[in-house]
């Protein structure tokens, strides 16, 4: 039997961080569902805050069921420590606050997810950190974009919804010059598909929320980085903000975790296959889709993905409307923002969840009304296609 450590990934997804629990031999990890710890001493109390001994205090402050899904995140990301946050927001945000100060500038993906923009928007307003959003598959853009005071290279590959991609080996090494963290939200991909510390990032952010929990039931955050940034966050952004995981939330990511290789190869088989029927729909202008051949960053999605993800979105023709009349006739496929959960769903960029990105911003990430995004799930495909047929019957 191979050793633990040379468990290949589908294998480390249920091995690591996992172990029996040492007092009762409970195979599953317990869930640690209290708010504080009791000590032994005043002393070995004195001694955990002091950070002398360890231990566990209080649960904001650390859970052993938290720890374990931290222990596999981290490992799975190939990065040093994780933390757990209560959203994907909290870790993005917990992140970016602990790597800026006021005065310093944070270089973005041209398109993001709407929350990560107004994070962006609130940091400027309240603490004066700037910011700028530049085409980030392009190196002299980015070059250009980088400024004296950029501390932050903050990268989504696939952007969220046009699905842009940025060579995070060539990020990276523009970041290396200017002596900037690469922080690259890897939501889509997952690190079954895409490992950005493998890559030169810095960090690693995840809404857990989607893929990682992959059954729609829990809200969650995680980040993965070095051992100095992470313990720093640790102690000082997310104690302090208090964005912190509950352990049942953590316990059900665990389970999820375990599934991640099979439901994203099926996941990903079926966004194939449904990006191949929509590029060849009369209805459909354009589809967007890293999978798909003519894809302009085909090459690189080979390159730096082991699979091309589950998420793509697609225009229509006739704009705003037709894409409501499409959303409201889905029969199985549900109309809901999210993604990364075993049913496919289909939602509205433009009106839904980059509602707060200005229309002017909007269409310079590409976001038009006819923009349909679509997390694909796991059901049979022939049942996906159909009811995407139907659907855009619609369209008018």
């Amino acid at each position: 039997m191979a050793k633990k450590e040379n468990l290949r990934f589908s294998s480390r997804l249920i091995h690591d961080g996992s172990s029996p629990d040492p007092v009762t031999g409970a195979h599953a990890t317990p869930i640690y569902q209290t708010s504080t710890f009791v000590f032994p001493s005043a002393e070995a109390g004195g001694s955990r805050f002091a950070g002398e001994e360890d231990g566990y205090i209080y649960t904001r402050l650390g859970n052993p069921t938290t720890r374990a899904l931290e222990e596999k995140m981290a490992a799975l990301e190939k990065g040093d420590a994780a933390l757990a946050f209560s959203s994907g927001m909290a870790a993005i945000s917990a992140v970016l606050i602990n790597l800026v100060k006021s005065g310093d500038h944070i270089l973005c993906s041209k398109t993001l997810y709407g929350c990560t923009y107004g994070l962006l928007q609130l940091l400027n307003q309240k603490f004066n950190v700037e910011y700028s959003l530049v085409d980030m598959s392009d190196r002299e853009q980015i070059e250009k974009a980088v400024q004296p005071n950029t501390r932050v290279i903050y990268v989504e590959s696939p952007t969220n919804p046009t699905m842009e991609l940025a060579d995070l080996e060539m990020v990276a090494e523009i970041a290396g010059k200017q002596d900037a963290r690469v922080v690259v939200d890897n939501t889509f991909m997952t690190p079954y598909l895409q490992r950005p510390l493998e890559l030169g990032a810095d960090i690693v952010v995840h809404s857990a929320t989607k893929y990682i929990g992959g059954h729609g039931d829990v809200v969650a955050g995680i980040a993965v980085g070095p051992q100095d940034i992470i313990d720093e966050i640790r102690v000082t952004t997310q104690k302090d903000v208090g964005g912190i995981l509950g352990p049942f939330e953590a316990f059900l990511l665990i389970r999820g975790l375990k599934t991640l290789a099979v439901r994203m190869d099926r996941h990903c088989e079926n966004a194939q296959e449904v990006a191949q029927y929509l590029a060849g729909h009369p209805r459909v202008k354009n589809v967007y889709y890293p999978g798909l051949p003519d894809f302009p960053q085909h090459d690189l999605a080979r390159k730096q993905m082991d699979q091309f993800g589950a998420v793509l979105s697609f225009e229509i023709e006739g704009g705003l409307e037709a894409g409501k009349n499409v959303m409201n006739h889905v029969k199985m496929a549900r109309l809901a923002v999210s993604l990364g959960d075993v049913d496919t769903l289909i939602q509205h960029p433009a009106s839904m969840t980059h509602s707060i990105v200005p229309r002017e911003e909007r269409e310079k990430m590409g976001i038009t009304d006819g923009l349909i995004r679509l997390s694909v799930g796991i059901e049979d495909i022939r049942d996906i296609i159909e009811d995407l047929e139907q659907a855009l019957s619609y369209a008018g």
